[in-house]
C-alpha cells in the first residue's frame, strides 16, 4: 500500500516561497501520478499540479504555473512543489495525492482520480 507524507508548509509573506515535500513510501505502482491539490478555507479542494513518476512530465493550473514548479527525486521518492512569488489566495491546506497512471496527465487533475491521499500541510500567505 502506498503512504503518502506531506511537509514543508508555514507562515510566510507575499512574495516568499516554499518548497513542500511529499515522501512517497510502500508498494507503488509501475508508472503513477502524483498531484498536489490544495483546499482553502470554505472552497472545495482544487488541482494544482501534477508529474509522471516515471517519465517526469509535468500539469500545471494556469493559474499557477508561472509561479510553482513540481518536480520529483526519484533516490529519494519525494516530490516537490517549489512554490514562488506566494501570493495571500495561495494560503491552503495543501495535499499530495498518487494514482496509476493510464492516460496522459490532463486527466488527472480532478481529486476523483486519485487513490491515495497525504494528511497535508498548511501554507499561510499574510500580505
Amino acid at each position: 500500500q502506498v503512504q503518502l507524507v506531506e511537509s514543508g508548509g508555514g507562515l510566510v509573506q507575499a512574495g516568499d516561497s516554499l518548497r513542500l515535500s511529499c515522501v512517497v513510501s510502500g508498494r507503488t505502482f509501475s508508472s503513477y501520478a502524483v498531484g498536489w491539490f490544495r483546499q482553502a478555507p470554505g472552497k472545495e479542494r482544487a488541482f494544482v499540479a501534477a508529474i509522471s513518476w516515471s517519465l517526469g512530465n509535468t500539469y500545471y493550473l494556469d493559474s499557477v504555473k508561472d509561479r510553482f514548479t513540481i518536480s520529483r527525486d526519484n533516490a529519494k521518492n519525494t516530490v516537490y512543489l517549489q512554490m514562488n512569488s506566494l501570493k495571500p489566495e495561495d494560503t491552503a491546506v495543501y495535499y499530495c495525492a498518487a494514482t496509476p497512471l493510464y492516460n496522459s496527465l490532463r486527466y488527472y487533475s480532478t481529486d476523483k482520480e486519485y487513490d491515495v491521499w497525504g494528511q497535508g500541510t498548511q501554507v499561510t500567505v499574510s500580505s
